[in-house]
């Protein structure tokens, strides 16, 4: 059947035209009253669209369109909004720099809004927010992804609690999605090679604000059935389908964007799904400057970020060796190396064989800068990819952390952000980075707070009651079970959330270990509870999935329906209710395994109290004053046992301190102490954990001295780069002729704190000179149960003269610390073009 396609837009009046720009810009989901727009419209046709305000403007009838034309009220809030728009758009921003050269964001998910679904969790709700906040920061970053055609699945439960899937097709011709065009209107394409055949993809723009993300789809004629398929679901299909879509994302997104005309300089890898394009980008200048393999990797490695965002071996992204080289046989030629070098970029061993491939190994290798997204996160990040350093004390391994943070524009409620608006003025909205705005939670009566909170309360029931009736009668339950859902929940009991991916170590039972006391807590009359649970788990968890189960019996085997709630398909639109609407936020991790989190990040910004295990952000977020801690940060090795002590511990908060506090009534009826921890909680959290927070620290110590390092590198032709190549070149070949031949000191075996410690080392540097070599006294105090030097400090060793064919280091310190002390020398690299000396191997010890 030989079909001809065109595109259909809706009408609009000429008085109604500004809609169509709001629509197709997400800047409307972090702005309730342009949302409000579309809701006017039509609010029968805004629920039948998804919540979609650009397939709403295709489904509203001409006559209404027509008729809001006429509308002077509404034509005013029109004007309103659209001036409000272009101002934002137009407004000078935190960031003032040149533009020409960009930051590319790469990640395999982005949560923008419901009505976008190419999202399925934490990773996709951060990437957003990442956008969102650049957005009005007016950074130089433009975002890259896979535009899903099904994207995460929606998720249903059956009559017997057990999570079902189904996979609707998203229509981006009424979505916020443009296919990007040449001058000629022909969409623009780029080709990837996927085992030997050609795979085409057209580009998509998504605008967020002031900034662009750019989506890749390969579901167009030009490809055969299995080829448009990689582009068809978000996290599904095989570890075959998986290499195809971060072959797309890493070296296809770099192509996409120099079809665009956009120049890379700098790239961040958000997990290690897109770490490839480091592999395109040293292609690309080994083409262009006609430089060999270790030339480009030491020119690209100063602008390349890394974050990783999984604190489990297992949770990292691997391909055995034999898929590699079905895909990449051609590379090592291209590149100029060997098949053992080119498998070894990806291998902590590199040339064990029974290693697989690694995608966060790669990205360690080819960044120059590495972090975890928690201060805990890049401890564990530090201890797990430490053999990739060996030699080097763990405080030392180049990953650092930048804690993640959450967009507060987004997830605030309309009612808590209209209320801060009135007290924090027009500051909070327009310079964001001022987060000390959020000290003004004081001026804020304590009635206006709690009244603001409870109509969020009643919100989140009202939407839990529809959920219910919806999913009872999808399930055919008699009419008698449906009416039951009118008394779901309570608008005014104590309400607990727990809402998140559902896998196994994030335990979303423990709060049924115990019935017997759990039941005394759901059924007392004078001081209540009620649990609303929520997530999805992978369609391949089947353990997830029976967790989902057990709360589900658990309830109907109780008769505690009607306090105990799992709600279907988890999605932002549900995630808006709970996190405004809630009264404590629940998180129950087996710490470490949190790596960050960010749900409880925008429940906290919207009062609700956090309890949780001290893992992830709230590790180094809790104080007493902002809500609570279950336990004091142990680690178990017997998984039975946390779950009985740490459960055990939560029902005593529950009972001895967060339910008593609650229900701590003055005679007006507020509960002023559970109000003065929200007003705390709130100013705390809102000021360290913005994203404008986590965009500032990123901005600082990567972005900006990565655009720094490209522009230092191109200014002088990649002198410095190929420099630093050839200095590393004849470092790895001389290394083990580097050999510490004395060590020798004043010290005696006691000494007085002010006594000046001298200590010399006649190295034998063989090929090498001095000043191509730092060589450090690594002293401190000694543990005397590890017997290593703890919280070590350096002092750099100068060459003072010459013994035969060794040179003599020297240095003097003082003795500042009393108790055991001990020191000893070590040798790094050094060069100008190095950003950190920690190369792998390259660290030898006295």
């Amino acid at each position: 059947m030989n079909i001809s396609t065109y595109t259909v837009k809706p009408k609009l009046p000429p008085p109604l035209k500004p809609l169509e720009e709001i629509a197709r810009n997400l800047w409307l989901s972090w702005n309730f009253d342009a949302v409000q727009l579309f809701i006017r419209l039509d609010y029968d046709v805004w629920l039948q669209s998804s919540q979609s305000p650009v397939r709403t403007l295709g489904m509203v009838s001409q006559e209404r369109l027509a008729e809001m034309a006429k509308d002077d009220s509404y034509l005013a809030a029109l004007n309103e909004v659209y001036n409000r728009f272009l101002r934002y758009k137009k407004g000078e921003t935190w960031y003032r720099g040149t533009r020409r050269d960009v930051v590319a964001y790469f990640s395999m998910e982005y949560g923008m809004d419901v009505s976008f679904p190419i999202y399925s969790g934490g990773l996709g709700m951060l990437s957003g927010d990442h956008m969102k906040t650049s957005s009005d920061m007016g950074l130089p970053l433009v975002g890259i992804g896979l535009l899903y055609r099904q994207g995460y699945f929606r998720q249903y439960l059956n009559a017997d609690g057990f999570q079902q899937e189904t996979y609707p097709e998203n229509d981006w011709y009424n979505m916020p999605v443009e296919r990007k065009t040449s001058k000629g209107g022909e969409p623009i394409k780029i080709t990837v090679d996927l085992a030997g055949r050609q795979a085409t993809a057209q580009i998509w723009e998504v605008k967020v604000g002031r900034s662009s993300l750019y989506l890749l789809d390969t579901n167009i004629d030009e490809n055969p059935p299995d080829i448009r398929n990689v582009t068809a679901t978000l996290y599904g299909g095989d570890k075959e389908t998986r290499i195809q879509q971060e072959i797309l994302l890493g070296i296809g997104g770099i192509r996409a964007l120099r079809a665009l005309g956009i120049n890379p300089a700098a790239t961040h890898m958000n997990e290690g799904h897109s770490a490839f394009l480091g592999l395109e980008r040293i292609r690309e200048i080994m083409d262009e400057k006609k430089f060999n393999f270790e030339e480009a990797k030491e020119a690209l490695w100063p602008t390349n970020i890394f974050t990783t965002h999984t604190p489990v071996p297992a949770g990292n992204e691997r391909f055995d060796v034999a898929l590699m080289e079905k895909y990449f046989s051609a590379w090592p030629q291209i590149l100029g190396i060997n098949w053992k070098d080119f498998l070894g970029l990806g291998r902590e061993r590199p040339f064990d064989d029974s290693e697989p491939y690694c995608m966060t190994i790669l990205a360690l290798k080819l960044a120059a800068y590495a972090n975890g997204v928690s201060r805990l996160h890049g401890e564990v990040s530090r201890d797990m990819w430490k053999g990739l350093w060996p030699g080097l004390p763990l405080n030392e391994i180049p990953i650092g952390h930048v804690t993640n943070g959450v967009h507060p524009r987004t997830w605030v409620s309309n009612n808590m952000a209209d209320l801060l608006d009135r007290y924090f003025g027009p500051h909070f909205e327009e310079e964001p980075t001022d987060l000390a705005i959020w000290n003004r939670m004081d001026r804020i009566s304590d009635e206006e707070l709690w009244r603001t909170h409870e109509r969020r309360r009643e919100r989140l029931v009202a939407f839990a009651r529809d959920r219910i009736r919806q999913n009872l009668k999808r399930n055919g339950a008699v009419e008698r079970r449906i009416q039951q859902a009118e008394d779901a929940l309570s608008p005014y009991a104590l309400t607990l959330a727990f809402a998140r991916r559902f896998a196994t170590y994030k335990r979303g039972n423990l709060l049924l270990r115990d019935p017997e006391r759990l039941l005394k807590l759901l059924k007392d009359t004078e001081r209540p509870i009620q649990l609303i649970f929520a997530g999805k788990a992978h369609p391949m968890d089947m353990p997830g999935k029976e967790l989902i189960r057990s709360i589900v019996h658990f309830a109907e085997q109780h008769d505690v329906e009607s306090r105990i709630i799992f709600l279907e398909n988890y999605d932002m639109a549900m995630a808006h209710y709970l996190t405004a609407g809630a009264d404590l936020w629940l998180n129950t991790p087996r710490r470490p395994l949190e790596a960050s989190g960010t749900s409880g990040m925008k429940a906290a910004m919207n009062g609700v109290l956090n309890c949780s295990i001290l893992d992830g952000w709230w590790d180094e977020a809790y104080n007493p004053e902002v809500g609570w801690a279950i336990g004091r940060g142990e680690e178990y090795e017997d998984t039975n046992l946390q779950d009985e002590v740490e459960s055990k511990a939560l029902y005593d908060l529950l009972e001895r301190e967060i339910i008593p506090l609650f229900y701590q009534r003055g005679r007006d009826g507020l509960p002023r102490e559970w109000i003065k921890r929200m007003k705390t909680c709130m100013r705390e959290i809102g000021q360290s954990m913005s994203s404008h927070r986590m965009l500032m620290d990123y901005s600082n110590k990567f972005y900006f001295p990565a655009l720094k390092n490209y522009r230092r590198i191109v200014k002088d032709d990649y002198t410095e780069s190929k420099s630093l190549a050839a200095y590393l070149d004849k470092l790895r070949r001389s290394w083990d002729t580097i050999k510490i031949l004395r060590l020798n000191s004043n010290a005696k075996p006691v000494m007085q704190r002010g006594d000046s410690l001298t200590v010399t080392a006649a190295i034998e540097l063989g090929a090498l000179l001095p000043e191509e070599l730092t060589v450090e006294l690594y002293y401190g105090a000694v543990s005397n149960q590890s017997r290593t030097i703890e919280q070590a400090r350096r002092a750099e060793m100068r060459p003072t003269g010459r013994d035969g064919s060794a040179y003599i280091f020297q240095v003097k310190v003082e003795c500042t610390d009393t108790g055991w002390q001990g020191h000893t020398v070590r040798i790094l690299p050094k060069h100008q073009a190095l950003i950190h000396p920690y190369r792998t191997g390259l660290i030898k010890w006295a």
